[in-house]
């Protein structure tokens, strides 16, 4: 994809008589990373890695009374992946981030259609994942009622690999088990969202289709498909002044495999206070996990959510990993501070444990993780990020990652600068027309 390629919508969309509001706006975000046991424990004899990856986005809106539409195109590339003088970009980086139009009906309703990010309370179980330079995208149409301090959407999807003229098969490319639970082949969900003075309620409910796979490899695309189910409640409340109090509690049902049921829980409960100009937060989650193999797995996966903000930053669990595995309990605390006028100091601590054994005579704590991270406003656009996490893991975790000798450190830092200006806004006047 080029960017000339959106030369005739912006003109179509700047030349018609009736926009209420055009705008073009950048996102432009490299960032830095030194990586010395991010994701996974890096063994003792193995560097560090370092590197710089940016992601570079345009983005386009429209709107008028009733309708609104926006295109968002994106490269994401790791500096140095694309040779100087190579004629075309050979690593496929570009791709279309969001593209979707939205119908206004009248009297609260409205349908919303295309590639878009569904994002709904803590982003637990469906977020943008905006810390990925990705982002996270459903291609969807949604059905949307908002009135009186409810919310309602409900959402479809029904995906294929490509045009296909006589089957329906849906290949999930199932290199893994988070991609068994990423790549649906269709979905059925409905949020319900309601405010009330300090108090406000969510109800969330989502089926997903997966193709059944077989063949010797187990991983052929074959007749007929297992539904999977998550439901559950997010809930916030506001007791006091400067004290908030979180909680999640969500279940899944259903079938993994033809052979295989599913019964996971996950659960969370959070305090924060901020009497002044720091907050304090604790708080603890648990995610059900297995530890045997048998015909129902009891392992909780959060589907769709944007993981990299729980169970800390260095995203040892449920990131593209620990699907199908024992679960995890996770007691942390934190503190917000105001540095500045435009900077603050996040200090957040994990302790770990299994939520399911991993054997006899196998110790449940698996590490404990400290998260820092700094943050600079650096013009009304721009944002400067800075963190540091380390990881004191344990022989638990040596053993859950498959790792024999570790490093004795292992940590990661990063620095990232998030730009974000609005390129152009405008708002042609209409002209009075006769009835």
């Amino acid at each position: 994809m080029r960017l000339k390629s959106l030369m005739p919508f912006l003109l179509v969309v700047a030349s018609t008589a009736y926009a209420q509001e055009f705008s073009i706006d950048a996102d432009i975000r490299p960032r830095a990373e030194y990586s010395n046991g991010f994701g996974n424990l890096i063994p003792e004899d193995v560097d560090a890695a370092l590197f710089v990856q940016q992601r570079s986005r345009l983005n386009l809106g429209y709107t008028t009374e009733k309708f609104s539409a926006y295109v968002s195109v994106q490269d994401v590339s790791v500096w140095g992946d694309q040779p100087q003088i190579a004629a075309n970009d050979g690593n496929d980086s570009f791709s279309l981030a969001q593209a979707w139009v939205q119908f206004q009906m009248g009297d609260g309703w409205s349908t919303k259609l295309g590639r878009q990010a569904l994002s709904y309370d803590d982003q637990r179980i469906f977020g943008g994942l905006d810390w990925a330079m990705q982002g996270r995208f459903h291609d969807a149409a949604l059905v949307k009622y908002t009135k009186d301090g409810f919310t309602m959407d409900v959402g479809f999807a029904f995906n294929q690999n490509g045009v296909s003229r006589q089957t329906t098969y849906f290949n999930p490319n199932n290199s893994g088990n988070a991609r068994a639970v990423f790549d649906y082949k269709a979905m059925v969900y409905a949020w319900l969202h309601k405010d009330w003075d300090g108090f406000s309620a969510s109800l969330l409910f989502s089926n997903n289709s997966y193709q059944n796979l077989g063949g010797e490899d187990q991983q052929t695309p074959i007749d007929g498909t297992v539904n999977r189910q998550t439901f559950g409640t997010h809930l916030k409340a506001k007791p006091a002044d400067g004290l908030t109090v979180l909680a999640n509690v969500y279940a899944q049902t259903g079938q993994f495999t033809e052979t295989v049921d599913l019964s996971a829980y996950n659960a969370l409960i959070e305090v924060n206070y901020k009497p002044g100009k720091t907050l304090f937060g604790a708080g603890f989650e648990t995610l059900s996990g297995d530890n045997e193999a048998d015909d129902k797995l009891k392992s909780f996966f959060p589907i769709f959510g944007t993981n990299h903000k729980f169970n800390g930053f260095m995203d040892y669990f449920y990131v593209g990993n620990h699907a199908n595995n024992v679960g995890l309990n996770d007691i942390y605390a934190k503190a917000v501070i105001k540095t500045g006028d435009k900077s603050s100091l996040l200090v957040k601590g994990h302790y770990f444990t299994v939520a399911e054994s991993l054997g006899d005579g196998i110790d449940d704590y698996l590490g404990t993780e400290v998260d820092i991270v700094f943050t600079q406003k650096v013009l009304s656009f721009a944002t400067l990020k800075i963190g540091y996490s380390h990881l004191f893991a344990s022989d638990s975790m040596e053993i859950l990652k498959g790792v024999n000798n570790p490093a004795s450190a292992q940590n990661w830092g990063w620095a990232m600068l998030v730009i974000k200006p609005n390129l152009l806004k405008w708002s042609p006047k209409q002209e009075p027309t006769l009835e």
